[in-house]
């Protein structure tokens, strides 16, 4: 057994699945089979997805900061935080009140205030991924905001040096791979995004071993009158002009979460975005959800942040269960899990709970996950395998269905 998942086998009490897993097609169906006359128990599917391996592609770095890790690192660089928060409890009832994006990115910016050294990233990383394990993630693609730090001084130098260093002590240490997409923010000007490109572009062209773990631009912060289309003129030049020196940069973009769908459509098409990060507006255009459906974009929902911050008021008014009945390319991550109130299992359970999402459903989310993910296809046929692992030790009776393929 995988030693990711923990614990002994109960083989007495397990029914092997049949997932053809590797040679699912990406518009087959994931649907339940009556072998016997009762489905999974909530109880049997939520244990299936707290031991599943899982693969997180939308979580920021600065949103994983713990209220403890973030006054631990303020004591060590000298950093008064009590003008804005009088202690660990009292920072940590700030995470409860968000009313909006903009409430949310005020406190966020002022605690990522305090990562000022490598030491400070690397510990930030290290106890994300930490963490991750604890959820059994096998595989991160983590977001993080250069800008946020540039503009206290901090070079992106000592940025990566610090992320870097965590991630490769934690693939050896807790066998949790982990890449690493810097994001431009919005709301800052296209001029900001162009400056910190080239420190980015420096950085990578200085360490060219980088280029493997650096895989990535991302455009995040708030939507609100800052569309995709602001930043046309970076993104033409990291795909174009500086494609010479850094090779193919993976380019992913907050959409259609706070701001209207049509941004969506921006972002693939001015960006030449190549994934889709919330994308929960998508369902108010046809032809965007066709679109979406026929190219098979991938788009990464965080459903405990999109509540935490009124995008739905309450999770049982999320569309992710529609989102996958129309056929949508779409995962669950956790975005900022230490503002939020959950990591990636708790949002799987959470949704379980309030939307009904089904063994077919939660199949379908993870393998989407894994086919969205920037790796080689033979990563991915590992990945599917470590799922069909986990799912042998349950009672789930579940197989693939596909319509008639040309």
């Amino acid at each position: 057994m995988n030693t990711l998942y923990g614990g002994k086998q109960q083989r007495q009490n397990v029914a092997n699945i049949n997932i053809d897993i590797d040679n699912i097609n990406p518009n087959i169906d994931i649907v339940t089979v009556d072998t016997s006359p009762q489905k999974a128990s909530p109880d049997m599917l939520k244990q299936f997805v707290t031991s599943m391996p899982k693969i997180e592609l939308h979580v920021h770095l600065e949103g994983t900061l713990e209220p403890e890790l973030v006054f631990m690192i303020a004591g060590r660089n000298g950093i008064d935080l009590s003008p804005h928060f009088k202690d660990v409890e009292d920072l940590r009832s700030r995470y409860e009140g968000f009313t909006s994006l903009d409430s949310f990115l005020q406190v966020y910016y002022r605690c990522a205030s305090v990562l000022q050294t490598e030491r400070d990233f690397y510990d930030a990383t290290m106890a994300y991924l930490s963490r991750a394990k604890k959820d059994n993630v096998v595989y991160v693609e983590l977001f993080f905001d250069p800008q946020c730090h540039k503009q206290r001084g901090v070079s992106f130098e000592t940025m990566a040096s610090g992320i870097l260093a965590a991630v490769d002590d934690a693939y050896y240490q807790l066998h949790i791979k982990c890449k690493l997409i810097p994001c431009f923010l919005r709301h800052l000007s296209e001029r900001s995004a162009v400056a910190m490109w080239s420190e980015i572009f420096k950085y990578l062209k200085k360490h060219t071993e980088a280029k493997h773990k650096i895989i990535g631009i991302g455009l995040d912060s708030n939507e609100k009158k800052n569309p995709p289309s602001k930043f046309h003129g970076v993104f033409w030049m990291i795909r174009h002009a500086s494609k010479a020196v850094v090779g193919d940069m993976h380019i992913v973009t907050h959409a259609g979460e706070e701001g209207p769908s049509s941004y969506i459509i921006q972002a693939l098409n001015l960006l030449c975005s190549e994934r889709i990060d919330h994308g929960v507006q998508c369902v108010s255009n046809d032809k965007i959800v066709q679109r979406l459906r026929d190219e098979r974009i991938p788009l990464t929902v965080c459903p405990l942040s999109n509540v935490k911050l009124r995008v739905f008021d309450t999770l049982k008014q999320h569309n992710l269960k529609r989102m996958i009945d129309l056929g949508l390319n779409v995962s669950i991550h956790s975005d900022d899990p230490a503002y939020f109130g959950g990591y990636i299992t708790q949002n799987y359970l959470a949704v379980i709970d309030a939307l009904g999402i089904n063994e077919r459903d939660v199949v379908r989310l993870a393998l989407n996950a894994i086919n969205s993910a920037f790796v080689l296809e033979s990563e991915k046929v590992a990945m599917r395998q470590q799922l069909r692992d986990a799912a042998r030790q349950y009672r789930l009776s579940l197989s693939t269905m596909s319509d008639d393929e040309e």
